[in-house]
């Protein structure tokens, strides 16, 4: 009976992606083509050594670096896992993933670190986020449009995606962790902090940023969720300080939709943002605090030229009973524009009125194009969205 020799039988039937590397093979290839005479195996220059893969980089090399090296990206398991489970581009390769997993308080160096590839994502998502809002929902207010955003890419939300994704956290950042792990800087617990004394809170600005909140001011100074933009100053500090968990899966997430975006172009970006961002179901209407309803309604139906609204009992029951249920209708002529029911009058009266209110607010059109959709090549010519004139004044 003959032998097989299992060695080349494999090498010859595995995919190069799965195929066992011989690292004494690839070392000795590129020696002999950086010079003609022989040399022998077990002397080279350290340089090859260093070019070699990660695995079989000395755990000393290893332990000095800030974050996994470059070449470390096709060994690891995990990272293939998450370009897997992601269904990412092909095109966008694995040593791009891993360094969205480097954290800039892990890798204070942009050229390993992900922030530039946040920086971006973070732009993609809120310009992505508020055309597809104003063109779905053209009378929203703008409270509500920042907390719609909040609530779509914010924060706590990407923290939550990133979970969802099966990224996990290493314990401490360095050259020897797998590349697949979400490395940062762990900030470290600091006390809580004490209130100071209600005699000594100062009313200036610069003191007090809760000085200048009125809703133009929060549209063109703050940032994307209304929100005081942080200062620069003392971010490098915070850096070298380190992290939090969810600031740090926060700006993977963005990292991962700038990379998505550089490498495979603008409609594999906006696939991936339908896939993991408006898929999600968020309850607008739980977003809205209305004050003052129904002088907000009547304010309205006269900027709208209709006619007064009217409050009509629709049925009530257990009027004099413990627990009595009034049921109220908000009439501008003969059309409904609410409905509420409450234990009183008055709070199904109110609550008719926060109804109608939102009932206008969050009208949507049947058919409504994207101003993104316009750059896709061979677009149909543009038909213009509605714009309203805005919400009703306090």
């Amino acid at each position: 009976m003959k032998r097989l020799r299992l060695l080349k039988w494999s090498g010859s039937v595995l995919s190069p992606r799965t195929r066992p590397d011989h690292i004494q093979s690839q070392l000795y290839t590129f020696r002999r083509c950086l010079a003609t005479a022989a040399a022998p195996s077990e002397s080279f220059d350290e340089s090859v050594e260093e070019l070699a893969d990660a695995p079989f980089l000395p755990e000393e090399i290893l332990q000095r670096l800030p974050s996994p090296p470059v070449t470390a990206a096709k060994t690891s398991a995990k990272l293939a896992a998450l370009h897997a489970r992601l269904s990412l581009p092909s095109r966008l390769p694995l040593e791009t993933l891993a360094r969205t997993l480097v954290d800039a308080s892990a890798d204070p160096s942009i050229r390993f670190n992900n922030k530039p590839f946040a920086v971006l994502g973070n732009d993609l998502l809120g310009y992505y986020t508020s055309e597809y809002l104003l063109s779905q929902y053209p009378r929203l207010p703008l409270a509500v449009v920042f907390a719609a955003m909040y609530a779509y890419h914010g924060p706590a939300t990407l923290a939550a995606i990133a979970r969802e994704w099966g990224v996990e956290a290493a314990a401490e950042p360095g050259g020897e962790v797998d590349p697949g792990l979400l490395q940062f800087k762990r900030l470290p617990p600091e006390p809580k902090p004490e209130l100071p004394h209600p005699q000594l809170i100062s009313t200036r600005q610069e003191e007090n940023p809760k000085f200048r909140r009125t809703m133009s001011s929060r549209s063109v100074y703050d940032d994307q969720f209304g929100e005081i933009k942080r200062r620069v100053q003392g971010a490098e500090t915070s850096q070298e300080k380190g992290a939090t968990l969810q600031r740090a899966s926060t700006d993977f997430v963005r990292a991962v939709f700038g990379a998505v975006y550089l490498h495979a172009g603008r409609a594999a970006a906006k696939q991936f943002y339908n896939d993991h961002i408006t898929s999600r179901q968020v309850d607008m209407a739980s977003l809205f605090h209305i004050k003052n309803p129904t002088r907000d309604l009547s304010r309205l139906c006269a900027r709208e030229g209709f006619q007064a609204p009217v409050a009509k009992i629709l049925s009530e029951t257990g009027r004099k009973s413990r627990t009595p249920v009034f049921v109220v209708g908000i009439y501008s002529g003969s059309d409904l524009l609410g409905e509420g029911a409450g234990a009183s009058l008055d709070e199904a009266r109110i609550r008719a009125a926060v109804a109608a209110m939102k009932g206008w607010y969050l009208y949507s059109p049947t058919e409504f194009r994207l101003p993104s959709e316009m750059e896709e090549p061979g677009a149909r010519p543009w038909t213009p969205i509605l714009v309203d004139p805005g919400e009703i004044a306090n």
